[in-house]
């Protein structure tokens, strides 16, 4: 699918609210365990997310032949991700961690061929993603290579996040079917991920034995819940909806760019040179995978992919 110049600044949006979300998970790690983390995320963003709901004078969309979807959807892509990346940034640098991450794309472009009619690996995809990953690789690759401080089960939870969204992102677009808004497929894939974390909560991290958390992470975890997932969701479905789960996946390529971004600009951190050439590569990635320039390099007329 090709995607339009409202794609394209949608999923620059979502990047930067997705690479921020790696910033205030470090911070809230730091006092809260994963699971509590998860549960706080996504039952304070369903909270969010159902006031926007009355204020547009949606419904809610329990419908009987979309519950089940909800719940499936809500453990692909909140439950399994959310809790294997703030169990990660439990033992190695959210860097890092949004460096495995990125890998989501191969998963998608793996898992759609496979799945999806309309979303069969074309040669430009595989260069693509094999462009923009090697661009993440050259963004963190010193982090990368300094492995002996880094848990391996860290890397494998990070990955296995990955191939979580993955399916997730191929399993979403049936949503398309369910005559649903973006709003409402988010808001209740959040409530089936909260129904389904706070019983584990409860067993495992049983979080009110704990010391109350400070302002920082309380701000954090607002932040997480509402910007970084409350309204992230809204324009993820969104994009899945116009541009396809191989495209929407594509997210994932530019969140650590988003997050040196946010670093330079906050924090007064410089960029080394293997950022821009690492933000370079990504980008002929993205442009590699939408198809246009190539067409226009070649003088062909654009094919649906």
């Amino acid at each position: 699918m090709r995607m339009t110049f409202q794609d394209w600044a949608l999923l620059f949006t979502l990047s930067f609210l997705w690479g921020g979300s790696f910033f205030f998970a470090a911070i809230a790690v730091q006092a809260l365990p994963p699971l509590t983390i998860v549960a706080l995320r996504t039952g304070i963003a369903a909270l969010a997310l159902s006031a926007v709901l009355r204020l547009r004078g949606e419904r809610w969309p329990f419908a009987r032949g979309a519950i089940l979807a909800f719940f499936i959807l809500g453990l692909l892509n909140n439950l399994l991700p959310f809790s294997l990346l703030f169990w990660a940034q439990t033992m190695i640098p959210s860097g890092l961690a949004s460096i495995l991450s990125a890998t989501t794309p191969i998963f998608s472009i793996t898992v759609a061929h496979f799945l999806l009619a309309d979303e069969r690996m074309a040669p430009n995809k595989a260069v693509g993603i094999l462009f923009g990953f090697l661009g993440v690789v050259v963004l963190l690759g010193g982090d990368l290579l300094g492995g002996a401080s880094i848990a391996m089960l860290g890397m494998l939870a990070c990955l296995g996040a990955a191939l979580s969204y993955g399916f997730a992102g191929v399993y979403g677009r049936r949503f398309k079917a369910l005559r649903l808004t973006a709003t409402q497929v988010a808001f209740g894939q959040l409530v089936a991920t909260t129904l389904m974390a706070l019983p584990l909560v409860g067993l495992i991290d049983r979080p009110w034995t704990l010391p109350a958390p400070g302002l920082p992470v309380i701000a954090a975890v607002l932040a997480l819940a509402i910007l970084s997932t409350a309204l992230a969701y809204v324009i993820f479905f969104r994009i899945l909806a116009s541009a396809g789960a191989v495209n929407a996946a594509l997210v994932t390529l530019l969140v650590p760019v988003s997050a040196i971004l946010l670093g330079t600009l906050v924090l007064g951190e410089a960029l080394a040179g293997r950022h821009y050439l690492g933000m370079a590569l990504i980008a002929a990635g993205l442009l590699a995978i939408d198809g246009r320039v190539i067409d226009r390099l070649l003088g062909t007329a654009a094919k649906p992919k």
